[in-house]
Order: C-alpha cells, then structure tokens, then sequence
C-alpha cells in the first residue's frame, strides 16, 4: 500500500533578524504576533476589521534563508500567528463554551499540537486524522471523529484507541458506530448531525439548507425522532450543526447560529435533553491573497444574549455549547515559499512558471471545496519590479496546472524568489500532492524569526498485507 510519511524532519537554530512569518508573507496586513484582539474587546455590533495593505510590501530576509535552509517551494507556518488567532477568536466567542480545530485545514503536529496546548479539541474526518490529534497530544476524549461516510475500519480504528466521540448523519451511521462500540465493550456518545431545512446567505459555501449528503434533514429528524436517538452501544447526546464555510461578515456569521440555535431548540423536545450542542463555525479567512483575517468584536455579545433567550441552561453547560474552526485559526499563519523557473509568451499570452502548482496549492479549489485560485505572489527583496497581466502556471505536465488566469502581479523574472501570502489552511495536504511524483515542499514552522523545524511529507509505498501469487 501507499502511505503518506514526514521525512526529514529536524530542528534548525534560527538566529535571523527578521520579523514573523506574518510579515515575511509581506501581505498578512500585520505581523502574525500583533496584540491579539484589541479591537475584540468592544461589545458593540460591528462589522470586520476591513483589510489592511501590508507595511512592508517586500517580504523581509526570512523567506530567502527559508529558501537556502530547505530550498523551494516551501511553505512556513508561524506558531506565532496560530496563537494570536486562537486569542481573537477565543474573545469573539461567548464564554463558557468548547472550540473543536478541525484538522482538514491543516494537520500539521505543530499546528495540531500548539491549538491542543491553547485548549482546543479536535475535529477529525479520517483513521489518519485520528493518529494526528491523539500524536499531537489532543486527548481522545478530546476527539470527535466525524463524516458521512464512517468505514468499519475507520470506526474500528478510533474506538481501538480511545476516541468514543462521534458525530453520526444518519441511522445506518447510528446503527455502525454503535455496533462496533459493542464490540470494544464501551459506549459511544454521539452528536446527530442535522441539515436545516433553511439555507443561510453569505457563506463561502453553503453546507444546509439544500441536497446534502452530511447530516439528516431537520424534517426527516422530526418526523421520525425514534430513528435517531440510539442504537445498541451508541447513544445520541447532542446536535453536531454546520451552516457554511468562510463567512467574512459578522452579521452573516450571527445569522447562520440563529438558524441553528433555533433547531436546537425545536429539536430538544423530540430528542430529549442535549449534552452538548455543536454550533459549527465559518469563520472565514483570506486565501492564497493579500488580506488580514476578519475580526468579529459583537459577536460574543450578541451570541450570548441569543443563547440566553433560546438555550437559558448554556451558562451552567446545559447544554454545553461548542464551536468549530480550521482556516480562520490557522489561514494567516502560513505562506508558501517559491521561485519564478519561467517567464514568456505564447500567443500574446503572458505566462510566469513556477516551481509550485496544484500539486502544491489549491489542489481542491476546481472540487468548490476551496475559493477560486487567483493567487498573490510578493516578490522577496527591495526591487520594485512594476506590474503586469499574466497568467500563473506550476510545473505539472499538464494545462490543468494553473493557478490563475489574467492576474495582475508583479514584472518577475526567472530566478526571482516569491511568496504566496494566507495559505496555513487548505494548502499542502488540500492539494494533488501524488499527482506526477514531484517531491513535496518543505515545512518549516517557525516562531517568529526563530526556525524551529523542518520535515518534508512522503509518499511511500509500502509491502501489500495479501500475499501475492504466482504461476
């Protein structure tokens, strides 16, 4: 079989003068370590920090020893920005109340283990999810294991290493989760994951409300509760709710969790007392472009004064109310280190060639699982290179291997070093990093201008577990 390792993996001394990956992206708007959530304090409805251009338009000499340390392309996640938007999105939710990272956005175990450190649980899709968070040290009470399609073996996996926690979509999931927790002798508490019957507007994309395959219809739920409330060693305690993604607007995200504590609440008289209500997330961010992550400083207020009306019990955990995040706590923290292998024309066209693409970046964007690729390069050192219209492409032998068409960006040449600013969430993992077996980028997590480890992800084919026959 094929498995994904990390190779390489190693510390590394960082001695530099430069300042935080944040600013080494030369377009988070501010550095990573700013003081987290000043604006967050007021209590007042108000709309998102708008975007801030970037005060230092070139990044700063830690892209170029990141380069010479582990080559290109490379892509640097700053433990430094992790932290500050954990601290911002901690005060913009109310409080008492449990934040869930969920891993698709980004497993690295430094990423994983920082937020696990800061408090968070996790939110996990998969068997090699489940290894990340419990390695990460995330605990696996910690640990929901959630998706639409729970194998046997994922299910078997999880509960033979402790995780007991379950988000389950239908009664065929129910009726799997609680079989296999029998077999292991334990019992599982699961969240019953609903789609709304209600779609909500502003979201990047829209996970209710319509066709779905996550999740069991609000209607369905209520017409049929006695479906959805256990089986064997299985036993619902709560609503997992989830009504989109990237929602940059604060009325938009206040909207989205009217809809689903108002389910809830319809909800708990069919099902009974819930242990624990899931609200989702949405936070957005911004990607692979220039931009600062969207500040939400009304929400907890407005939150809590809502959960106050519909959910009276929250405050004393009756239900316990929690929240999901990915890109919006770990979006701004990376960036993806390369250099320009190409510049020319065809045709008229333009074209810029890079030594990454969507084996590396935005593998997923053409799935709608991601925002449309239309990148920002920032060339690395002080030459103002002027600005033209061209098309980005990777080195993929194929035409599919674009990243953005009729951009306007900077005049580079071959040879240039640039990077590509707010890719921490939905870059090297989200991307078609088996396809043509080019080697993956380095990571590289840094502290500010501290490296502090470096590893390279692997594919590695291993020996097959059926014997092979002969003759």
């Amino acid at each position: 079989m094929t498995a994904v390792t990390t190779g390489g993996a190693g510390t590394a001394a960082g001695t530099g003068t430069a300042a935080g990956a944040g600013t080494v992206a030369g377009a988070a708007g501010e550095p990573g370590a700013t003081a987290a959530g000043t604006a967050s304090d007021s209590v007042a409805a108000a709309a998102p920090t708008p975007a801030a251009p970037s005060t230092d338009p070139h990044p700063t000499p830690l892209a170029e020893r990141i380069a010479e340390l582990a080559g290109t392309p490379a892509y640097v996640y700053d433990l430094d920005a992790v932290e500050a938007a954990h601290t911002d999105l901690r005060r913009a939710l109310p409080h008492p109340s449990v934040l869930y990272y969920s891993l698709k956005a980004n497993p690295h175990p430094a990423v994983v283990g920082t937020l696990a450190r800061l408090g968070c649980r996790a939110e996990v899709s998969s068997d090699g999810e489940v290894d990340a968070a419990l390695q990460a040290g995330v605990p696996p009470a910690q640990v929901l294991l959630t998706g639409p399609g729970k194998s046997a073996a994922v299910l078997e996996h999880a509960l033979g290493l402790g995780v007991t926690r379950f988000s389950v979509d239908s009664p065929t999931d129910l009726r799997a989760v609680g079989e296999s927790a029998a077999r292991h002798g334990v019992e599982a508490k699961c969240l019953l994951r609903v789609n709304a019957d209600e779609g909500v507007a502003g979201t990047g994309l829209t996970m209710t409300g319509t066709a779905s395959q996550f999740g069991a219809d609000a209607s369905w739920v209520a017409a049929d509760p006695e479906s959805f409330l256990g089986h064997a060693a299985a036993t619902v305690t709560g609503l997992h709710l989830y009504m989109g993604s990237n929602f940059v607007d604060e009325d938009a995200l206040l909207r989205q969790f009217e809809v689903a504590v108002d389910l809830a609440t319809s909800l708990a008289g069919r099902l009974g007392r819930f242990e624990e209500v899931d609200l989702g997330g949405g936070f957005g961010a911004p990607y692979a472009h220039r931009g600062v992550r969207p500040r939400f400083p009304g929400l907890a207020a407005r939150l809590s004064a809502l959960l106050d009306r519909r959910l009276p019990g929250w405050r004393d955990g009756a239900p316990r109310i929690a929240f999901e995040s990915g890109r919006h706590l770990v979006g701004d923290s990376g960036v993806l280190v390369t250099r320009v292998v190409d510049v020319k024309r065809s045709k008229g066209e333009l074209f810029v060639v890079l030594d990454t693409g969507v084996n590396h970046l935005g593998g997923m964007s053409g799935l709608r699982r991601l925002p449309r690729l239309a990148p920002d390069v920032v060339p690395v050192g002080g030459r103002e290179p002027g600005e033209v219209t061209a098309t980005l492409v990777g080195p993929l032998c194929t035409p599919l291997d674009t990243l953005g068409r009729g951009l306007r960006m900077p005049a580079v040449r071959p040879g240039d070093l640039v990077v590509v600013p707010n890719v921490g969430a939905y870059g090297l993992t989200a991307s078609l990093i088996g396809f043509l077996g080019h080697t993956p980028p380095a990571e590289v997590v840094v502290r500010g201008d501290s490296v502090l480890d470096v590893s390279r992800l692997r594919l590695v084919r291993g020996a097959g577990q059926l014997p092979v026959h002969s003759g």
